[in-house]
C-alpha cells in the first residue's frame, strides 16, 4: 500500500475535527420525550397537612407544576405548607426540639436545571428552613451553612428571626420527655443516651407521639411537563437530639440528590444510617445505569442493611431496628417509594403521589415485610 502524501493526511484530519464526537457512556442512553408526564412524590405527610389551606403539599406542588412554575419554586411552596403547620410536629414551626428544648432545623433542596444546591443545617428561629436553603443556593458561592452563621445568613437576607419556634405541644413534649430521664444523665455520656432512648419509646408507647416523627422529616421532589427535576428535604430532625446534631437532610447525597438528566432521590427515617451510605446519591446512579426507581432504592437500602453492624441497632434477628423510606423519580416520570420495611411498628408505611390521575397516599415498596415488636 502506498504510503499517504501530507496532503491526503491533512484533509483527513480536517475530516475528523469536523466529525461527531462520542463520549464514553455513563450509562445507557435515555431517549426522553419532549414533554412528560409531572409527577411529585413526596413522604407520607406531604398529603395530610393544608396549614389551614385547601391543599396539601404534594396537591401545592404539583398544582404549580401544571401551571408553568419553576421546578423548585413548586417543591418550596409545598413543603412550606408543612414547615408552617404547628400540627406537623416533625419540621419548621412547632418541630420537636433538642434536648434542651431549642428548635433546631435542617434542609437542603437542589435545582436540576440550574445544577444549584443550598443547605442549612442547626438552624433556629426561621419557621421555613428550606426556603433559608435556597438563599443559600441563589446568593452565596456555598453549599452549606450551619448553625448561627445560618441564622445571621437568614437575618441578612430579610427572613424573620423568631426566638422560639416551640408550640405549646412541642414544649409539653419536651418537658414530659426530660422528666422521664434520669437527672445525672449528663455525668455519664453513654448512661444518657441509653436513657434518652429509652425515654423516646415510652413516649410513643404512653402518650401517643408518632413514631415516624422520631426522626421526622418532610421530602418532596417533582418532575415538570419540560423533564424538569427538582426536590428538597426539611426537617427537625431527631426528636430531643443532642444540641447541634445534624442528619441526612441537610447533607447533599444524602438525604437529597438531584442530577437534572437523570432523577431525584429524597430520603426520611434514620438520617445517621443514611448518611453512612450517602444513599440518595447512590440511587440516582443506579438510575443513571437504566435502574427503575424502586429497584434504585432497593440497593440502596441493601447495603444500609449489610453496613448496620452495631448490636443497638439491630433487632433479635439481625436486621435494623429502625426504618428509612426513599423517595425517587427519573426523567421518564417513573417513580417509587420504598421502605426498609413494609410494617414499621405496627404501621403500613405509605408515600404520597400526585400526577395527573390526583393525588394519594400509596403503600411504599419495601425490602423487609416487618420490623418486629420489641
Amino acid at each position: 500500500m502506498a504510503k499517504p502524501t501530507r496532503r491526503e493526511l491533512l484533509a483527513g484530519a480536517a475530516a475528523f475535527a469536523g466529525a461527531p464526537v462520542f463520549a464514553r457512556s455513563a450509562g445507557p442512553t435515555l431517549l426522553l420525550p419532549k414533554s412528560v408526564p409531572p409527577v411529585a412524590v413526596a413522604s407520607a405527610n406531604g398529603h395530610q397537612f393544608k396549614n389551614g389551606g385547601e391543599r396539601t403539599a404534594i396537591e401545592e406542588a404539583f398544582a404549580r407544576l401544571v401551571a408553568g412554575s419553576d421546578p423548585l419554586d413548586a417543591v418550596l411552596a409545598g413543603v412550606a405548607l408543612n414547615e408552617l403547620d404547628p400540627e406537623d410536629d416533625s419540621v419548621g414551626y412547632g418541630g420537636k426540639p433538642n434536648a434542651d428544648g431549642v428548635v433546631q432545623l435542617d434542609a437542603s433542596v437542589m435545582h436540576g436545571p440550574r445544577r444549584r444546591a443550598g443547605a442549612v443545617a442547626a438552624l433556629e428561629g426561621v419557621r421555613t428552613a428550606s426556603a433559608v436553603a435556597k438563599a443559600v443556593a441563589d446568593l452565596t458561592d456555598h453549599h452549606l451553612l450551619v448553625g448561627a452563621g445560618a441564622r445571621e445568613f437568614a437575618r441578612q437576607v430579610g427572613f424573620t428571626i423568631e426566638d422560639d419556634l416551640n408550640t405549646e405541644k412541642s414544649r409539653r413534649q419536651w418537658l414530659e420527655w426530660k422528666r422521664k430521664i434520669d437527672p445525672e444523665h449528663w455525668l455519664d455520656p453513654a448512661r444518657r443516651e441509653s436513657a434518652a432512648e429509652a425515654a423516646r419509646r415510652a413516649m410513643v408507647a404512653e402518650a401517643g407521639v408518632d413514631p415516624e416523627h422520631l426522626w421526622g422529616t418532610i421530602h418532596l421532589s417533582v418532575l415538570s411537563p419540560k423533564g424538569e427535576l427538582a426536590g428538597a428535604t426539611t426537617t427537625c430532625g431527631l426528636a430531643w437530639k443532642i444540641p447541634g446534631r445534624v442528619g441526612d437532610s441537610a447533607i447533599l447525597g444524602a438525604g437529597l440528590w438531584v442530577d437534572g438528566e437523570v432523577g431525584a432521590a429524597g430520603s426520611t427515617g434514620r438520617g445517621e444510617a443514611n448518611l453512612y451510605n450517602l444513599s440518595c446519591h447512590l440511587i440516582v446512579e443506579e438510575l443513571r445505569r437504566g435502574a427503575h426507581p424502586k429497584d434504585a432504592a432497593i440497593e440502596a437500602l441493601r447495603r444500609v442493611r449489610a453496613n448496620s453492624l452495631e448490636p443497638r441497632l439491630l433487632n433479635a434477628d439481625g436486621n435494623p431496628a429502625f426504618d428509612l423510606k426513599f423517595y425517587a423519580v427519573d426523567r421518564l416520570g417513573r417513580y417509587a417509594g420504598v421502605s426498609l420495611y413494609g410494617i414499621y411498628k405496627g404501621r403500613e408505611t405509605r408515600f404520597a403521589t400526585a400526577t395527573e390521575q390526583g393525588a394519594e397516599i400509596r403503600a411504599m415498596d419495601y425490602l423487609l415485610p416487618e420490623c418486629p415488636a420489641g
